[in-house]
């Protein structure tokens, strides 16, 4: 995987301190860029992990939640549901993934409007493949103990609770 070029400087610092000149709550603003900024670097280290298997990270949670389901099926409202997507982006996630035959679109039995996702054999395998690449790269938090890990995770359940997450 590429390094990433480094900035000479914090840029989350630096947008705080001039945030700060002009705005209040910089404690909330330097948190909530910290957290978007790690998602994206996050997200573009494991999406560079799984190019090689035709893979995002957004495909991989779909190909994970339906390996996770009773049948290994959802209707693709309960994948956006669930993953908390657009109903826009999960049918183009379960287009890609139909396309490149992880998963297979079928009728709803019990609801004529419905599509139900199901993961296939093959999907099951290429599954397995990017779970080892993304458990390996540590979910791109390796910089993160086990404890900070867990830490970080109770951390952010009040928001998301206060969010109606659950």
């Amino acid at each position: 995987m590429a390094e990433r070029k480094r900035l000479p400087f914090d840029p989350v610092e630096r947008a705080a301190q001039q945030w700060s000149q002009h705005h209040p709550e910089t404690p909330r603003m330097r948190a909530v860029t910290s957290l978007m900024r790690v998602h994206q670097l996050v997200l573009t280290q494991l999406d560079e992990l799984l190019r090689p298997l035709g893979l995002t990270f957004a495909r991989y949670e779909v190909l994970v939640l339906l390996s996770f389901s009773r049948h290994g099926s959802l209707s693709l409202g309960k994948i956006g549901e669930r993953l908390q997507v657009h109903a826009t982006s999960v049918t183009s996630l379960v287009q890609r993934l139909d396309a490149a035959g992880l998963i297979e679109r079928r009728p709803h039995p019990h609801d004529g409007r419905a599509v139900l996702a199901a993961i296939t054999e093959r999907g099951r395998r290429v599954l397995e493949q990017a779970t080892q690449a993304v458990t390996d790269a540590g979910f791109g938090l390796t910089a993160l103990s086990e404890e900070e890990c867990d830490a970080l995770s109770s951390l952010l359940r009040g928001p998301r609770a206060a969010a109606g997450d659950f």
